[in-house]
């Protein structure tokens, strides 16, 4: 009988009707719960979280404003969670965290030593900044792009440097170099949030090859399996000075379930350990025995990836077809769940009058402001913010009172830094 503690085989499909019948029955009685004491819970801890209280948000709301996926864990996943659940009681004797490792090793065609698992891909994106910057190793990022990276130099007090995406929004990678000759460090997102833009995978080796001694390239592939387009993985199994971070919160529907990695050299990634002299990071930071099962029947899934990729790039193509057909302004290119419209009044205005439709969307960026960036959902999802769309942009600007802005909540990959 296959099992999830065999990291070479796939959940059988008896075990997973089994499995997920098990599963869904108890997820039956989870909505009034989730919905009352999960939701008290989460006010009373943001406050001791040092976030603040924030308002609940209204249940009838579309929450397209987090880049999450709205599948969730694919059903392979579900039932490898229902089959890991009895044994919690217990640490990871069976090694399945060290299975997904291995898997991830065999499929990248990496040598041991070279992957590390974590709870999502936030901590250890924060460990390859922090690792590699601070007041004589500055930091260079594209702008508009992930503000994680800023956030990381701002508070190392690092020298940072933002270059404007070139005209195809793409990371301007010699513009990036001759910014900052010395950087300690040269963050990329690709495909890039908030654009979904690519660079192309030669001009990040450009970089790669030209960067000055001692540096790193840190490459964050969070969004990269909505792509077909290259990955730069090779160059971490070519031994080159480059960090690649990856998620299952994105397509592998995992956000809550909070499960990533990290592929560096070694040493790259032994340098980690050294933020701080008395806290073990892998330590702190160790996968749940039910993240890394989840985590793990995910990539021995075949048609996860290929599946939901088609899926997201039908509704978001047909979703901005729409928009351009009425004669919006869109960034071209997006490879990402995600895209960024031209609202033509400042962005926040726009997000409170959407919110009145009951629908977030994502926030702007200072070199963008008149453009907002929206996640892809599901077909329903995105009929429904198609007709608030056109509804929100016949409002005049100007026309919500700009005290709601500073009111109103709407929920961010930005609210776990990165899920």
């Amino acid at each position: 009988m296959s099992s999830i503690f065999d990291v070479n085989s796939a959940v059988s499909r008896r075990n997973f009707m089994r499995l997920f019948g098990a599963g869904a029955a108890a997820a039956a009685t989870l909505p009034n719960f989730s919905q009352t004491a999960f939701a008290q819970a989460a006010g009373q801890t943001a406050g001791r979280r040092g976030m603040g209280e924030r308002p609940m948000m209204d249940k009838d709301v579309i929450v397209i404003s987090s880049n999450e996926n709205p599948l969730g864990p694919a059903p392979s996943a579900l039932a490898a969670v229902a089959q890991a659940g009895p044994t919690g009681g217990r640490y990871d004797k069976y090694g399945v965290t060290i299975g997904v490792v291995k898997t991830l090793s065999e499929q990248f065609g990496l040598k041991p030593g070279y992957v590390q698992l974590y709870p999502g891909s936030s901590g250890p994106l924060d460990m390859a900044l922090m690792s590699n910057i601070g007041p004589g190793k500055g930091l260079v990022t594209a702008d508009p792009s992930y503000e994680q990276g800023s956030r990381a130099a701002q508070k190392l007090k690092a020298p940072l440097k933002q270059v404007p995406l070139n005209a195809k929004y793409e990371h301007d990678v010699k513009a990036m170099l001759a910014a900052d000759p010395n950087a300690g460090a040269f963050y990329i997102v690709n495909p890039n949030n908030p654009t979904g833009t690519m660079t192309p995978k030669e001009d990040i080796i450009w970089l790669i090859n030209n960067k000055p001694k001692g540096s790193v390239v840190i490459v964050d592939e969070a969004y990269h399996h909505f792509s077909t387009h290259e990955s730069v993985i090779d160059q971490v199994a070519a031994d080159k000075d480059v960090i690649v971070l990856r998620t299952f919160s994105k397509i592998y529907g995992m956000a809550g379930v909070r499960a990533g990695f990290a592929i560096a050299r070694p040493d790259l990634l032994e340098k980690f350990e050294t933020l701080s002299p008395s806290v073990s990071l892998r330590n702190a930071a160790s996968v749940s025995l039910l993240s890394a099962a989840a985590a793990g029947a995910s990539l021995r899934d075949p048609e996860l990836v290929p599946l939901r990729r088609k899926i997201n790039t039908d509704i978001r193509e047909a979703t901005l077809e729409f928009l351009d057909k009425k004669g919006y302004k869109i960034v071209p290119g997006s490879q990402a769940n995600m895209f960024m419209v031209d609202v033509k009044r400042p962005g926040k205005e726009f997000n409170a009058l959407m919110m009145k439709e009951k629908i977030a969307i994502g926030r702007t960026w200072t070199a963008m402001p008149t453009y907002v960036r929206v996640t892809v959902g599901t077909k329903d999802e995105m009929e429904k913010f198609q007709t608030a769309f056109v509804k929100c942009m016949d409002v005049p600007p100007g026309a919500v009172n700009a005290s709601l802005h500073s009111e109103l909540y709407i929920p961010s990959e930005l609210d776990r830094h990165r899920a």
